[in-house]
């Protein structure tokens, strides 16, 4: 889908300030950020991208089960994640390497998720960053629960901006049309809930174009669930924190849930399972690729005065937390097969026990018949 009259730009693609009609609302959020908070944002776009290289590399190397690239939906991520408060919780889908990066998540906790070593790989909560889930849509309930839970809690709509909480819910195009995104937009409009759903539009629920999965913009499905609907210009970080920020601070005051529609592009294969060159067309990726979200912020703050040996030092740090990566992941030892019983349920589970038990009697067995 193109950007259209309403999509909400600040940046055009190549770096010159020159905001739409639909951005005037939020123009007072996008030029309030500075040069060093700008350079910030584009360190962790530089840092993702690098990280997301190197983890396919790996995962061709043999390092890891799967991977899932973000290439090209950095600024969706990085300007969204970056408008949230330290209070509020982030539910992923799977593909948010950036946001956990930004939440503190050590990104090596990531590559022992997919190379399928851990149940888990991070504390949620002291993160404030859920789980990745890769069963499509389901944890977008998930978060309209946590969120009426806040609600519950008296934490949110109190007045003061350090303590009412917001939750923030990243799924893509595809999930759209699950059962349970649509239940969860339903459930969090009926109780106004602090919610605030950003859905990332790049392009392909795998191999289905989002023309065949709806005949209109996906942002204007929200005024079917009775909440405001904003649709940006994914790629352009300035815009993408500027509604964010508008629709999680209106969320904190109690004003309700909102859907925030990112129009980006993955560049990458789905997973490293995929082949796109199988259902879309060269022309058409290379017509995302010149619309690349790192070099247009790049361009944007070479205007502002930025000289290119910052951008090398960005490029130089790159370089090496991808060589940390790869190194500290070569040193991951695979767990004992016990662990496969830890971090399934928050409690003890009988069944969980048993299945348990008898995997020590068995391995036990085998001990005594030598």
């Amino acid at each position: 889908m193109a950007e259209g009259n309403e999509t909400v730009r600040v940046l055009s693609a190549d770096g010159a300030f020159s905001p739409s009609a639909a951005a005037e609302p939020y123009l007072e959020l996008a030029t309030g950020l500075d040069v060093p908070t700008l350079l910030g944002f584009l360190r962790d776009m530089v840092h993702t991208r690098a990280f997301d290289d190197e983890a396919a590399n790996l995962q061709r190397q043999g390092h890891l089960a799967l991977w899932v690239p973000s290439y090209g939906q950095e600024a969706a991520q990085v300007g969204s994640a970056h408008a949230t408060r330290p209070q509020d919780t982030i539910f992923p889908a799977y593909r948010e390497h950036a946001v956990a990066m930004i939440r503190g998540v050590d990104p090596v906790d990531i590559i022992r998720l997919l190379r399928g070593v851990t149940h888990g790989g991070w504390d949620p909560v002291k993160h404030r960053f859920r789980l990745y889930t890769l069963v499509i849509g389901s944890h977008t309930l998930h978060a309209t629960g946590y969120a009426m839970g806040i609600q519950f809690d008296g934490a949110t709509a109190t007045g003061d901006p350090d303590r009412d909480e917001a939750v923030l819910a990243y799924f893509g195009d595809g999930a759209s049309a699950q059962g349970d995104t649509n239940e969860a937009l339903i459930f969090s409009s009926s109780y106004q809930t602090p919610n605030v759903f950003v859905l990332q539009n790049n392009h392909w629920a795998i191999s289905v174009p989002v023309e065949r999965q709806s005949r209109t913009p996906l942002y204007r499905r929200a005024a079917g669930f009775g909440m405001p609907g904003v649709q940006v210009d994914g790629n352009d970080v300035l815009a993408t924190y500027a509604v964010t920020r508008a629709m999680l601070d209106r969320a904190r005051a109690g004003g309700g849930p909102a859907l925030v529609e990112t129009l980006t592009y993955r560049i990458g294969a789905h997973t490293s399972s995929d082949d796109p060159s199988k259902y879309r067309s060269d022309d058409e990726l290379a017509e995302w690729a010149e619309r690349d979200p790192l070099l247009r912020l790049r361009a944007y703050l070479a205007s502002q005065g930025v000289g290119e040996e910052e951008f090398h030092r960005l490029d130089e740090e790159a370089d090496d937390l991808a060589a940390d990566i790869r190194r500290r992941t070569l040193q991951i030892t695979d767990p004992a097969v016990p662990s496969m019983f830890a971090n399934v349920y928050r409690e003890p589970q009988p069944v969980v026990e048993a299945q348990a038990r008898w995997l020590a009697d068995y391995e036990a067995s085998f001990g005594e018949s030598s």
